[in-house]
């Protein structure tokens, strides 16, 4: 195990409630090494933070422990199946709790329809 996963190890199951679930794989490629996480639902939040802060200084820190080593370090967290997600994180991404609504309604006018309501011209 090198350096960086090592460290990365070490941070991630301080942080976590379950650290028997962490799983850090390590692989090298031309653009450098790449570090993916997983661990269990339950921790996620833990390890992201809130807006995303936890995560975004684990990276800045695995970074510097790259340039230390020579080598550019990335980290991938794979959300695990089954993720909890707040309702309100879900709205942030964009993601539907709700069943599709359709965009045009029986009451809908057409582009042109609108216009002519206007009397622009």
């Amino acid at each position: 195990m090198q350096k960086d996963q090592e460290f990365l190890d070490y941070v991630i199951k301080a942080l976590v409630d379950n650290p028997g679930e962490v799983k850090t794989t390590r692989t090298v490629d031309e653009m450098g090494v790449l570090l993916t996480l997983e661990c269990g639902a339950a921790d996620m939040g833990k390890i992201i933070g809130r807006q995303g802060n936890t995560a975004k200084a684990i990276r800045t820190l695995l970074r510097v422990v790259g340039m230390k080593n020579n080598s550019r370090v990335n980290l991938k967290i794979n959300e695990p199946i089954g993720g909890l997600r707040s309702p309100e994180r879900m709205a942030q991404e964009g993601a539907s709790m709700s069943p599709a609504v359709p965009l045009v309604t029986p009451n809908s006018k057409t582009v042109d329809e609108a216009m002519a309501d206007l009397k622009l011209g």
